[in-house]
């Protein structure tokens, strides 16, 4: 794992006590993860990534994932991307947005702007990245650069289904929110793959 990252390992039980619980049922190459609230309610918009043991990487997709701004807000308000990934960051909504983030090392500045007039940003390192606008302060995103092929978010149901190469011997599963006390923080689970 990389040092830009401050995951904290977690017993299944410790997952229970903090924020949020949650299971993974195993079937053969698909893992799905439900998160459920403290109410009892599912959790919709949850990072949710596998990272395994005994598989190499596969080859990053060419295709840039989208971060758009609309109503003066960042569209999704969470986006999960692979390490290595670009993002473009159009500019949907009726006003001038100026895109920054502060966190290092993917920090960056998009000067104000309307429309498509930024070229994508790549993300090089693994971590959270907490978005902001200069302009509009209550605008608040997140991009989660993971360092697997192996990622989602959560839907309405709190569910998500992942597929795992067969290959693996192990893999652990992470959560994240920025409804986490610590918000550099992962929830995790540690599981071996069946015989």
């Amino acid at each position: 794992m990389a040092n830009t990252r401050k995951y904290k390992e977690l017993s299944a039980l410790g997952v229970l006590a903090l924020t949020t619980a949650w299971c993974t049922e195993v079937f053969a190459e698909s893992v799905e993860v439900r998160v459920i609230g403290l109410d009892g309610e599912p959790v919709a918009n949850i990072a949710v990534f596998i990272e395994t043991e005994g598989v190499g990487p596969t080859a990053l997709a060419d295709t840039p994932a989208t971060m758009d701004q609309i109503d003066r807000q960042f569209v999704p308000h969470m986006l999960v991307i692979r390490k290595g990934q670009s993002v473009e960051f159009p500019n949907s909504d009726v006003v001038a947005h100026h895109v920054y983030s502060f966190s290092k090392p993917n920090n960056f500045v998009l000067p104000l702007y309307k429309g498509d007039p930024h070229a994508p940003i790549r993300f090089d390192h693994d971590g959270v990245v907490t978005l902001g606008c200069n302009i509009h302060d209550h605008m608040l995103g997140y991009i989660v650069v993971v360092d697997t092929n192996v990622f989602g978010a959560t839907d309405e149901s709190g569910r998500v289904s992942l597929t795992v190469d067969d290959d693996a011997t192990q893999y652990t599963v992470h959560i994240w929110s920025p409804r986490f006390r610590e918000a550099e923080d992962c929830l995790s689970r540690i599981t071996k793959m069946r015989d």
